[in-house]
């Protein structure tokens, strides 16, 4: 293998550079046009990979961050838009139960509260 040493000044300068532009923050968004326009040694592309690395260790995915913060604040229906207090008592009321009828083709119903006792069909009632 004939690979040439990587020439460290350059690489040190690289760090350096980027690390003034962070620090100035003057360097396009990870990802965007103008970061892809920069070239591939340019210390500015550099800069935005380091501070799109920092967020994502600092906050996770930023698309679901921003979800996060639509989410929590988007609008919510007005007091005078939800029910009232009269209308949640009425709401919350017990109903009467439900009367138990035997259905034809289905088995006999178990009534609850009274073992042994069950519900059959009876066509002859219901003819009646």
């Amino acid at each position: 293998m004939t690979d040439a040493a990587p020439d460290l000044d350059a690489i040190v300068q690289l760090w350096a550079d980027a690390k003034i532009y962070w620090t100035a923050r003057d360097f396009p968004k990870y990802g965007s046009e103008q970061w892809v326009a920069l070239a591939p040694d340019d210390p500015r592309r550099l800069a935005a990979a380091l501070e799109a690395a920092e967020l994502w260790r600092k906050y996770g995915d930023e698309e679901a961050l921003l979800a996060w913060f639509r989410e929590a604040y988007r609008s919510r229906p007005s007091l005078a838009e939800r029910r009232t207090r009269a209308e949640l008592d009425e709401a919350a009321k017990p109903k009467p139960p439900h009367q138990l009828r035997a259905t034809p083709g289905w088995p006999p119903v178990a009534v609850p509260g009274q073992p042994g006792r069950y519900l059959t069909y009876n066509a002859r009632k219901e003819a009646a």
